[in-house]
């Protein structure tokens, strides 16, 4: 499979896995993903995408390798989490939440689960794709499907 290819897949699987995550979390614990009181809602949802943005960007090179190591991952995983904190502080300052609120959503964020869920996604998403490139994943092939059939 190609790296463009993968990264595509790789990065829908990412975006899937927060939504699943971070939706499964706010159900459990029963609290907002982004719960800061005077916080325009639409930050939250953008920030989200920053961090898929720098999942994509940082797990692009990663694939390009011929045989990617496994220790990348560690840093596809930080820059995605930090770039979804620096996505939510920025986005909140743009879109007029003032300073003291924008930093109180984004360590209620850092000390939360929903860094966790990001973090997580990005490390079984990204894992997922190294792996399939590692291996040079082909469709399965059953030995009798070189067979000739003198029938």
């Amino acid at each position: 499979m190609s790296p463009a290819a993968l990264l595509a897949f790789a990065t829908m699987g990412f975006v899937a896995l927060v939504v699943f995550g971070a939706g499964m979390l706010s159900l459990a614990t029963d609290r907002d993903v982004i719960a800061t009181p005077g916080m325009n809602p639409v930050p939250g949802p953008l920030a989200f995408g920053v961090a898929a943005l720098a999942f994509a960007a940082t797990l692009w090179p990663v694939l390009r390798a011929e045989r990617p190591r496994y220790t990348s991952l560690f840093a596809v995983v930080l820059i995605t989490a930090l770039a979804q904190l620096a996505g939510l502080w920025i986005l909140a300052l743009a879109f007029g939440t003032d300073i003291a609120t924008a930093t109180a959503a984004v360590g209620g964020v850092a000390t939360s689960w929903t860094l966790a869920a990001v973090a997580g996604s990005a490390a079984v998403a990204a894992w997922a794709a190294v792996a399939v490139r590692r291996t040079a994943a082909r469709p399965p092939h059953w030995p009798w499907e070189d067979r000739e059939d003198g029938d």
